[in-house]
């Protein structure tokens, strides 16, 4: 590399990292995990990708998509934040890893092409809509319950406005529009570093976090230290029953190692997973009434000796979290608050086969989805900087920084399209730069993360916030509607779907591609075939779409788009019969073959039963413009000989003339 290649690197690498340390903070919590783990993954994962993918522009990393994806596919088995969803993450990472090497190993790129354009902008669109409204509990500090249902949480989120902390909003708006003018008037700047050194500044001046810690009998008011100890309880009786129900977990799979049928121990795994959901929807509704009290501090001699119920317009304190004999209380704002200096021990990722099977779907989804987002990003890229670009080698790089970012504790990465962008407009020249950026955040993490403490959770909710809504894309919608009105029902479907089935957005995904299969498969079963009539400029076109008199009354002129095989030989024949039916004095049927790239078995017995019968109806079965694959199956299934060797044109003119003087020559024969 040449000195001037490596300076460009050196600014592209740092210009990133001043991206990726904030975005992968945010991410971060986007996923239900600690900060920290969002670093991680912005560290080892992104040098390993760099290395021995194809792309050397692709910036991989944690990305929004598949941190919400992650999120999602865990919540049902953990809860945010706990050890048991950190494990859950690492090892769903190591799970999409493997996929996506296998995926690469195996040359299985072509697998992208099964998710059709629409189908990936109503999946897109969507996503980050549900990513940016998943954080508005955070952008006005309420709880958000979590539900199988995004759209009953949001509404519960939205239920919440009065109780919102104004302090917080104030935070994520500002940074919200500065982030957007910045945008507008200096894209060049890093304005996402600038918004977490400005609103982490800001927060620590005027003490944005305001923690007080009270034991029960510090809260004074009745009916609001009751519901703490209601929320304290069930919280605790739902981390046991999910214990107990993780040791039955353990003893059934033991069992069935020993050949044991346990049937009472499996009736009691149904009764306390049905115990945990009804648990899960308490505490759910508990921790959204039990932040609704607002305390004020009642003091003795200057020191605070408990809380009261406050007064209308009183500035008042609420329940963060509640423990065994303690409530956390605030009336500030929620800050990153501690994040753990230096890397960790590399340890091979904790595998719980019991949850596993059960996370395949989503790790398959989240494996194809995150490759089919980073090749969309890589393909563009290489075209700008005519680039060659091996979709497998990538996808063995994407799977390696899975795999050995999980033994770094790190979760779900996938390829950055912002941070891409920022790294060729600011002049990478080969992947080094990706290096640089994980260099940058290795120091981070050893020297930075002190001066953090205090950066407001509604600046990194902002930060998300302005990075997804920019993936919305309606135009792109209504233009796939005015191309093909299918393509446009199949992006519109798919969008409601995933909005309907989040947080599962892999379901979402799931009912695009199964539609997209379905119209794919009826326009494959009804395709195009027209009765061609003579258009006024003398060109052929369809005579019952554009209503033209038929080119003659003895003979009929057919056009079918498709290749002829078992799923449509059905309707080819339906469409040659009803062609003769409404010309009863035609003698001859051309069927203009220029469009039939293929034919099988059932194709050609369905033209031999044709012929036959057309023949003993007195008209004559013949083809035009046949591809010589088409004509080597017509030879190998004796077809020429049925049909006669004369009936078999070259292309359609030559059929026409012949047809034209066949018709002048009888209508010049003497009668009888």
């Amino acid at each position: 590399m040449s000195r001037a290649g490596l300076r460009a690197d050196l600014i592209a690498g740092l210009s990133v990292a001043m991206v990726l340390i904030p975005q992968s903070m945010a991410y971060a919590g986007l996923a239900g995990l600690p900060v920290v783990y969002g670093l991680y993954a912005a560290a080892l994962p992104v040098a390993v990708a760099a290395l021995w993918g194809s792309s050397r522009f692709l910036h991989t990393g944690p990305v929004a998509m598949l941190s919400l994806m992650s999120a999602a596919a865990i919540a049902p088995f953990a809860t945010p934040g706990s050890e048991q969803f950190i494990t859950l993450s690492v090892m769903l990472a190591l799970m999409v890893g493997v996929l996506r090497l296998a995926f690469g190993l195996f040359r299985l790129g072509v697998l992208m092409n099964f998710t059709s354009h629409p189908v990936t902008l109503g999946f897109t669109n969507a996503a980050a809509l549900i990513i940016g409204l998943s954080l508005l509990n955070t952008f006005i500090n309420v709880p958000m319950p979590r539900s199988d249902s995004f759209v009953v949480d949001l509404s519960a989120v939205v239920a919440q406005f009065p109780h919102a902390h104004w302090p917080t909003v104030v935070f994520g708006v500002a940074t919200l529009a500065f982030l957007l003018l910045m945008r507008r008037m200096a894209p060049r700047v890093p304005a996402v570093l600038l918004a977490v050194l400005l609103g982490t500044s800001v927060s620590a001046v005027i003490g944005f976090e305001q923690n007080a810690s009270v034991p029960f009998d510090g809260i004074l008011d009745t009916t609001a230290r009751q519901a703490y100890q209601a929320l304290a309880r069930t919280r605790a009786e739902l981390g046991a029953t999910s214990e107990r129900l993780a040791g039955l977990g353990d003893e059934l799979r033991e069992a069935k190692r020993r050949g044991e049928f346990m049937p009472e121990l499996e009736v009691e795994q149904a009764r306390l997973a049905a115990a945990e959901r009804i648990l899960e929807r308490q505490l759910n509704a508990q921790r959204i009434a039990a932040h609704s009290f607002v305390l004020a501090p009642v003091a003795d001699g200057g020191a605070v000796v408990g809380y009261r119920k406050a007064s209308p317009g009183e500035g008042g304190w609420r329940v963060v979290r509640v423990d065994i004999d303690e409530v956390l209380l605030a009336r500030g704002g929620q800050v990153v608050g501690d994040i753990p200096r230096g890397l960790p021990a590399p340890a091979l990722p904790v595998v719980d086969w019991e949850v596993a099977p059960s996370l395949f779907g989503a790790a398959l989804v989240i494996a194809l989805i995150g490759f089919m987002e980073a090749t969309a990003i890589s393909r563009a890229l290489a075209a700008q900087k005519r680039e060659k670009l091996d979709t497998n080698q990538e996808l063995i790089g994407q799977g390696l920084a899975n795999i050995i970012g999980s033994i770094f504790h790190a979760y779900v990465v996938s390829g950055s399209f912002s941070r891409s962008a920022v790294a060729a407009r600011a002049g990478a020249q080969t992947g080094f730069y990706a290096v640089v950026s994980a260099l940058a955040v290795v120091a981070a993490i050893f020297f930075l993360t002190p001066y953090l403490y205090h950066l407001p959770q509604a600046v990194l909710a902002a930060i998300v916030m302005t990075a997804v809504f920019g993936l919305i894309d309606v135009k792109a919608l209504v233009g796939a509607w005015r191309v093909q009105r299918a393509d446009g029902v199949i992006g519109l479907v798919t969008f409601l779907a995933t909005l309907a089935l989040a947080p599962n957005l892999a379901g979402g995904v799931l009912v695009g591609v199964v539609l997209a299969a379905l119209a794919f498969l009826i326009g494959t079963m009804r395709p195009r075939a027209e009765v061609l009539g003579r258009l006024p400029t003398g060109s052929l076109g369809g005579a019952f779409t554009h209503d033209l008199p038929p080119l003659s009354e003895r003979f009929v002129v057919l056009r079918f788009d498709a290749s002829l095989v078992f799923v449509n030989v059905a309707y080819f024949e339906e469409a040659v019969r009803r062609a003769v039916a409404s010309f009863p004095k035609a003698t001859a049927v051309l069927v203009i073959g220029s469009g039939i790239n293929r034919i099988d078995a059932s194709g050609t017995e369905a033209i031999k039963a044709l012929a036959s019968d057309l023949g003993a109806a007195g008209c004559t079965l013949m083809f035009s413009g046949l591809k010589k694959p088409v004509l080597n199956a017509f030879e190998r299934a004796g077809l020429l000989p049925l049909l006669g060797k004369e009936n078999i044109y070259p292309n359609r003119n030559v059929a026409l003339d012949r047809l034209t003087q066949l018709e002048a020559e009888v209508a010049t024969r003497p009668a009888g």
